[in-house]
């Protein structure tokens, strides 16, 4: 291809983005592997050139840009726009005031809704490529063990992070295969040992998507006790079944009705020793690997979310025994989606307390504490654990 024809290429990608992020359609991953699909003339290193250039465009803009070509002309590359009207199936000359898309981290709304600690730099630090971060599944491997085969760096702050500076086909390599890893964020992993599983107990893992925090508790629990992981996304549970063979794990799984979630966790009401929410949210903290989420979060939308947030708490909290706990993560970094939500959890059950959290990274944020890409290196979170009385 040109390098005109890569730019054109690039531009209708990021028109065809543009629309899936407008309608909640597919991902940008599973859009732009569409595109390349009906492009098979298209070589490996035009297929990266291309790719790179739509994702700088999307974690340039934190506004939806008015169309592909605004957002590549929004970037005010010289190199790029000097193929513009040259011809070689590439883009039209460039119009007298033709729109261009503004570079900025997040839309204006967003800004009242960020941590208070979220600023400029953190904001950032929220569009730079993430890092990558596997567990070491306990239940059949040992950290050193796995570093010494893998590489990567043991990092400090969970207790089975091992960070990679460059990713790899994590997939492809044996102790993938064999189970003895898995990716996941080191403030993702967090997230599970604020649990305390230990054996013996019954947990549940009320919102668990394809598993990963799933089989974290897995390990701890050591295969002994109940491990109950629900959700009410049928094609995302019927993937944990093969996750847990894997890892050699026990796991029950429950597919949850909507609006109905305690028909099928009846016998689970008030016997849990620990009830995991790990709550449908934003995502905001979780922008260095999908940059594409800011331009599918609305007022609207963001409204909807925290509903459902406070639906699935108070789904929650009938399911822990007294003396039990509840740990309740999103990753987002709105203050409404964490603190927020824990003082109105408070508010309407008063029997409960928030631990106060000690925690290897992070920053108190309201009753919990939340991590952020630039002072912890992490994905961000918020996570508080909240205890009911006797």
């Amino acid at each position: 291809m040109t390098p005109g024809a890569r730019v054109q290429t690039a531009i209708e990608l990021l028109d065809a983005v543009i629309a899936a992020a407008r309608s909640n359609g597919a991902s940008a991953d599973v859009v732009i592997a569409q595109g390349f699909r009906e492009r098979r003339y298209a070589g490996s290193k035009d297929k990266r050139a291309i790719r790179d250039l739509v994702y700088r465009a999307i974690r340039t803009f934190g506004d939806v840009p008015v169309s592909g070509r605004a957002a590549v002309l929004g970037l005010n590359d010289a190199d790029v726009e000097a193929v513009f009207g040259v011809g070689g199936y590439g883009p039209a000359a460039i119009a007298a005031e033709e729109a261009r898309a503004s570079a900025s981290a997040a839309s204006a709304w967003m800004q009242g809704e960020f941590l208070p600690f979220v600023d400029e730099v953190e904001q950032t630090a929220m569009m730079a490529r993430a890092p990558l971060d596997l567990r070491v599944n306990a239940l059949k491997a040992e950290r050193p063990a796995m570093v010494a085969e893998l590489g990567g760096e043991a990092l400090t702050i969970a207790p089975h992070a091992i960070r990679f500076a460059k990713p790899f086909d994590v997939e492809a390599t044996e102790a993938y295969e064999a189970g003895r890893v898995e990716v996941q964020d080191a403030g993702s992993q967090l997230i599970s040992d604020v649990c305390r599983a230990v054996p013996g107990m019954i947990v549940v893992d009320l919102c668990a998507g394809a598993g990963g925090k799933t089989l974290s508790l897995a390990a701890d629990m050591k295969g002994e006790g109940q491990l109950i992981a629900c959700d009410a996304d049928r094609g995302r549970l019927q993937r944990l079944p093969d996750r847990a063979s894997r890892a050699g794990a026990a796991v029950e799984t429950r597919l949850l009705n909507p609006g109905r979630e305690l028909d099928a966790l009846g016998d689970l009401a008030g016997a849990a020793d620990v009830v995991l929410v790990d709550a449908p949210c934003s995502g905001s903290g979780t922008w260095r690997r999908n940059p594409e989420l800011r331009w599918r979060v609305t007022p609207a939308r963001l409204d909807r979310i925290l509903n459902m947030q406070a639906q699935v708490l108070d789904v929650a909290q009938a399911l822990v025994r007294p003396g039990g706990a509840l740990v309740y993560a999103v990753c987002s970094l709105f203050t409404r989606e964490g603190a927020g939500q824990i003082d109105a959890f408070l508010a309407r059950y008063p029997g409960w307390v928030a631990e106060t959290l000690s925690l290897p990274a992070g920053r108190p944020s309201g009753k919990g504490y939340a991590l952020t890409p630039f002072h912890d290196a992490t994905d961000g979170f918020f996570i508080a654990r909240l205890a009911r009385s006797c």
